[in-house]
């Protein structure tokens, strides 16, 4: 029976765990970090995707990157934020999926990340897939084998 259920989570596509771009936070890489603080303190998130003008997927800003940024030798010094672009600060090095990659290959890049970014053939973004959606998996499969 267990082996049912992790034939059924490996068959699962990100394409179906995934929060469409729609209904995801995001900023501009053009946005001053001002910007993209203020977006991340009213969503209560630590970091959002960064997509170009064309809305292609660039990087990840998170508040850690910008309040770094506004470090200064003694003091925060915040009004720099609004002149420094995201673009500057943003963590590009971040992994992609693909709406066919399955689940299992969500899982295993969603370890080091609390989500990671969908995007097409264009770079285009589609949107994000949570670890909570895949630990929402996970536990659904326990306990219906559990049941079973």
């Amino acid at each position: 029976m267990l082996q049912m259920e992790r034939e059924k989570n490996e068959l699962l596509l990100v394409e179906d765990l995934m929060i469409p771009s729609e209904k995801v936070a995001h900023v501009q890489s053009g946005n001053p970090l001002e910007h993209a603080l203020l977006v991340l303190i009213k969503t209560g998130y630590s970091s959002v995707p960064v997509l170009n003008p064309q809305f292609q997927f660039e990087g990840v800003i998170s508040k850690t990157k910008i309040l770094e940024e506004a470090l200064g030798l003694e003091q925060f010094e915040m009004n720099r934020l609004s002149d420094i672009a995201v673009q500057t600060v943003m963590d590009q090095d971040i992994p992609c999926l693909k709406k066919d990659h399955t689940f299992i290959d969500a899982l295993h890049k969603l370890i080091d990340h609390p989500f990671v970014c969908v995007t097409g053939e264009d770079g285009e973004f589609d949107g994000i897939v949570t670890r909570r959606e895949i630990l929402k998996n996970v536990s659904k499969s326990y306990h219906e084998s559990k049941n079973k």
